[in-house]
């Protein structure tokens, strides 16, 4: 079953998020990584939601993710994201 990782994100630094956007694609081919989607929020329709912006990202399964947040590659990029970004990153099994 596809898992998938979902980034809700604030930015602080635009140069350095669209730096570490245009690298993260990279680190996600190895894995089988598809990004679905790359938003910006328009209206929180119930709730609290005090992100601006998302992305969704699609997995074969569970342990690609995990595979994928530990890489060397991606860790690499960590630090610059955590400079460009506020980010809430969490993973989720698609039971469907």
């Amino acid at each position: 079953m596809p898992a998938y990782a979902i980034g809700q994100i604030t930015i602080k630094d635009p140069a350095k998020w669209e730096e570490y956007r245009s690298r993260v694609a990279e680190t996600l081919s190895p894995w089988g990584a598809e990004i679905l989607l790359r938003g910006t929020g328009a209206t929180v329709l119930s709730g609290q939601h005090p992100h601006t912006d998302i992305v969704v990202i699609r997995f074969p399964d569970l342990e690609s993710v995990v595979n994928w947040h530990d890489s060397p590659a991606y860790q690499e990029l960590v630090p610059l994201r955590n400079q460009a970004a506020d980010v809430d990153l969490a993973s989720y099994d698609s039971d469907a």
